[in-house]
């Protein structure tokens, strides 16, 4: 059996609940990673799926997608070690996921209904790619993430 291997990663539940910390399982992945085609590391597939609710079931990775934060507006170097958004696009019922309350509550007057985000949000850390060399978060990141929730709304589908 191929070797699970996890990391701490921030969950922003949907239904308004904390923010907290969780464990991101990731599996080997069988084809290089295309955020590092020289890198000699494997490349691991993620599983945020397993905290996205009413996430369509058996698609695996394409039931997500992702988004990466190298920096913050204003910034003028990147992040050591960047984020990457793991978020939900294809519900098993076929109908948009919730607005993400905590992210709303987030943006505060920045909200905007066309551009939420929508069901659970997972955010894990990496340094050089975000699949081959996932580090583990903290806590300590919510302030950075939500200095970007803030300003940025979910990317467009």
């Amino acid at each position: 059996m191929d070797q699970l291997v996890s990391f701490e990663a921030l969950l922003f539940p949907s239904d308004g609940r904390n923010p907290h910390m969780v464990a991101l399982m990731t599996s080997p992945m069988s084809m290089p990673d295309p955020h590092a085609p020289h890198s000699t590391q494997p490349a691991r597939i993620p599983h945020p799926e397993v905290y996205m609710d009413y996430i369509a079931e058996g698609l695996g990775p394409r039931a997500w997608h992702y988004h990466l934060v190298e920096a913050l507006d204003g910034m003028n170097k990147k992040f050591t070690h960047p984020y990457v958004i793991f978020y939900p696009v294809i519900s098993r019922d076929g109908m948009p996921f919730p607005i993400n309350k905590c992210l709303r509550e987030i943006q505060g007057r920045y909200f905007r209904e066309a551009t939420a985000w929508r069901g659970n949000i997972i955010i894990a850390k990496y340094r050089e790619s975000p699949f081959s060399s996932m580090v583990n978060g903290s806590i300590a990141d919510f302030p950075i993430l939500r200095n970007y929730f803030m300003t940025h709304g979910a990317p467009s589908q």
